[in-house]
């Protein structure tokens, strides 16, 4: 388990990988929560003209993950993820912003239980309700 804020550990440890591609910002990264952002660019978006709803599982599911591993129990050597689900309720705009609030659900010795909401900071409304289940790993 981590201790504290460690977003900006994951933010430096994303450069070059997706999360970092899709300018991913991180607020928080903690034990049991983070909380992260990104403004909508042409980058986020599918050919029809919306925001393609990989750039939302993008932002949720690092959330998830990153918070996971600051919520690791002592001597587990990472996690693996499981199962996800979302539901899509609106989208967002060029120029609007989307933001992230994950929390542990469910923090096992086998498994963590992750909840997290995108949200169009521009709007106020909720964007996608998710949720994954992560393995914890041991070392061998």
């Amino acid at each position: 388990m981590m201790d504290g804020n460690v977003a900006a550990y994951f933010a430096e440890r994303q450069a070059g990988t997706l999360p970092g591609e899709l300018g991913i910002q991180w607020e928080e990264v903690a034990n049991g929560r983070a909380s992260g952002w990104f403004a909508v660019e042409p980058r986020h978006m599918a050919p029809n003209g919306f925001l393609h709803a990989a750039s939302v599982i993008a932002l949720v599911d690092s959330a998830c993950g990153y918070a996971c591993v600051a919520s690791l129990p002592e001597g587990a050597s990472g996690f693996t993820t499981i199962e996800l689900k979302t539901n899509y309720l609106g989208t967002a705009k060029a120029g609007e912003v989307v933001e992230c609030r994950a929390r542990l659900a469910h923090g096992g010795r086998m498994t963590q239980v992750w909840d997290a909401e995108a949200i169009n900071r521009t709007t106020g409304k909720t964007m996608a309700l998710f949720r994954c289940t992560q393995m914890v790993l041991w070392p061998k």
